[in-house]
């Protein structure tokens, strides 16, 4: 069979596959869509489609300071929590892979719980464990709480990176003289830095997003957006929901946007 009767057998198949993408896509898009346009409604409950636009929600969720003061604690959440999640991830990640550590397989499926084990028992479990610690309500219980939960996705991409990454490069640099530090450093570091950063933009959406975990530990002063949202939604909800839904879907989207940044300016450069 020639290559060109092969490529049109293919064509329907190709045509299919695309098809099939497109309805996933729009499946998942449209509830965000009509969140997206709720939010602009001037009506006083949710309706779709609206009667009209406005744009008092978004002026009334940046009017309230409950809502003010939730996104406040959601960014000084995300910011710490990401960071040590990847610090300690990627560190755990070169260890169990690079490194000959007795029993890695063990020790990655045990930094893999937090993915495995349903979220209700780790809330639960850190709530006990805060109640003796006096960690219950505080932003340092949440900090931990989230690098907990961000931690197994940190070391399953880093750790991903590595496997495929040639180890006789950082052979030749211990070769050459160069101490463990500085090879890590000059050599794997910057192998890995696609994945590393991209760990990190991840870990900072599934901190602003986490509820149940916030949901156990927080406090009325002390209380991320995705709790806020939920009290929000068990009393009289208006728009403003709507609002913050849209607000937390722009986050995660420019998020995506610098990742796929990140990715697009490193094959540049190695190509």
């Amino acid at each position: 069979m020639s290559p060109i009767a092969s490529n049109d057998g293919m064509r329907p198949w190709r045509l299919l596959r695309a098809a099939l993408c497109v309805f996933v896509a729009v499946c998942l898009l449209s509830p965000l869509v009509v969140v997206l346009i709720i939010s602009f409604s001037s009506a006083p409950f949710l309706q779709f489609p609206p009667p009209g636009l406005s744009l008092r929600w978004y002026m009334l969720l940046f009017s309230t300071p409950a809502w003010m003061n939730s996104l406040l604690v959601s960014v000084e959440l995300l910011v710490p929590s990401s960071i040590l999640a990847t610090i300690m991830g990627t560190a755990a990640a070169y260890a169990l892979v690079r490194g000959r550590v007795p029993g890695a397989p063990f020790i990655m499926a045990c930094l893999m719980l937090p993915i495995v084990v349903p979220g209700m028992i780790t809330a639960a479990a850190l709530f006990g464990v805060y109640r003796g610690l006096g960690l219950n309500g505080t932003l340092t219980g949440l900090i931990i709480g989230h690098t907990v939960l961000n931690l197994p996705y940190v070391v399953a991409t880093v750790a991903s990176a590595l496997r495929v990454q040639d180890a006789r490069l950082e052979l030749a640099a211990a070769t050459l003289g160069a101490p463990p530090w500085a090879t890590f450093r000059r050599i794997t570091l910057p192998l890995v830095l696609p994945a590393v950063l991209s760990s990190l933009l991840i870990a900072m959406i599934l901190s602003f997003d986490e509820l149940i975990v916030s949901l156990f530990v927080s406090s009325a002063r002390v209380r991320p957006v995705a709790v806020q949202m939920w009290s929000n939604l068990m009393g009289d909800f208006d728009p403003t929901i709507a609002a913050i839904a849209s607000v937390c879907f722009l986050f995660a989207f420019l998020v995506l946007l610098a990742d796929l940044a990140l990715r697009a300016g490193r094959s540049l450069r190695l190509t």
